[in-house]
């Protein structure tokens, strides 16, 4: 069974940062593709940046283009989001998933596999 752990979530101002990381339990899992995802209370889950199976290849959605960036680091299994200039509307549960069996990156939330538990992330006005 394939376990993804994401820490670094927490309470920050607006216009402050965060990073997230994403640990996977599989060291095979740093061949394929991971993503981002977040999920804001009475929202549906939504694509925030995804990445490919050597760094090679990023996405973003509109919204973190720009203030976001997307990493990872293969030699420690691990997948990083840095969130910089947060806005209130950032505020959710964030999640890493991995798309297993796939090299490239995708934005569409069935597309991947396995999920973390999520970190949540919280801006203040």
């Amino acid at each position: 069974q394939v376990q993804l752990v994401e820490s670094g979530g927490g309470l920050v101002q607006a216009g402050g940062s965060l990073r997230l990381s994403c640990v996977a339990s599989e060291r095979t899992l740093s061949s394929y593709a991971i993503g981002w995802f977040r999920q804001a209370p009475g929202k549906e889950r939504e694509f925030v940046a995804a990445i490919n199976w050597n760094g090679g290849s990023t996405d973003y959605a509109d919204s973190a283009r720009g203030r976001f960036t997307i990493s990872r680091d293969n030699a420690k299994n691990s997948v990083y989001l840095q969130m910089n200039r947060l806005k209130p509307d950032d505020t959710a549960v964030y999640y890493c998933a991995v798309r297993r069996g796939y090299y490239s990156a995708s934005k569409f939330v069935d597309q991947y596999n396995y999920w973390g538990q999520g970190t949540q992330v919280t801006v203040s006005s």
